[in-house]
């Protein structure tokens, strides 16, 4: 059974710098290969008597290679998998758009969802480093399991935080059943009712964010985009985001685990 993992890093400023050159370099493959993948499509329907082929992950990244790094040297200082996973990304996500899973790919945009993947050599040293290609080792703010052996990892932001993610391979535990049943009431005024009279309201907190939240958007609306102090107020309501996304994971996993489990089966 697989088990995803998912840890913050403690970095340094010139770490940072790496990491954001790496997500960048995977959205910039990304949206190219959107920007080729459209053009194929287009002259395909334009042209259905000299049709081309559909390029697979492989033929874009070998595309790539070929076209778009010489003429961006700056490919050569990151690694070759964070392109290379951005193209199979992409082919997977077109897999799911021609069998109407899922909407066409669009362009990616700086600062938002930025992510890449690595593989090769990865190795867990003491208890919260990790060492992975190119990039070095790294330290994580959790302790990290000595007997993992992940193959590939995901590094992600999240507003200034940057965090790593991997699979676990683990038994899964039978868990003995109950017999216990609830009925749940989902409601306005208070998030959930259960029949036992027992009553869970969303965290004060909650609501406070999401009102700050609201306010700073409204007074940042006005302001010069890209100026700095529309990247500050953008700064600031990211952090919000987070903080509210954290929250309401963990109010969730309260509410659920106190939940007799025989109720979600």
């Amino acid at each position: 059974m697989l088990l995803g993992f998912k840890t913050e890093l403690n970095l340094n400023n010139q770490q940072r710098t790496v990491l954001a050159k790496h997500a960048g370099t995977a959205r910039h493959a990304y949206n190219w290969g959107v920007w080729l993948t459209q053009n194929i499509l287009a002259h395909n329907k334009t042209n259905p008597e000299s049709r081309l082929k559909f390029p697979s992950g492989i033929d874009l990244h070998k595309l790539l290679v070929a076209m778009v790094k010489p003429e961006n040297p700056w490919y050569y200082e990151v690694s070759k998998c964070a392109p290379q996973y951005a193209l199979k990304a992409l082919r997977d996500a077109w897999d799911n758009c021609f069998k109407k899973k899922k909407g066409a790919p669009r362009f990616k945009k700086k600062g938002q969802h930025d992510s890449f993947m690595l593989d090769g050599t990865i190795k867990i040293l003491g208890s919260n480093h990790i060492q992975v290609p190119v990039i070095g080792i790294l330290k994580t703010f959790e302790v990290l399991q000595q007997q993992v052996k992940p193959k590939n990892v995901t590094i992600s932001r999240q507003s200034d935080k940057w965090f790593m993610s991997f699979k676990l391979e683990i038994e899964p535990t039978q868990t003995e059943k109950t017999n216990l049943s609830v009925g749940v009431d989902l409601g306005v005024k208070q998030f959930a009712t259960l029949s036992d009279g027992q009553v869970f309201d969303a965290p004060p907190e909650y609501k406070r964010l999401k009102a700050k939240i609201a306010k700073l958007q409204y007074l940042n609306r006005n302001k010069q985009r890209g100026s700095q102090g529309y990247k500050d107020g953008q700064k600031r309501i990211a952090g919000l985001h987070y903080r509210l996304a954290c929250i309401r994971k963990d109010f969730l996993n309260k509410f659920t685990t106190s939940v007799p489990e025989d109720l979600w089966t």
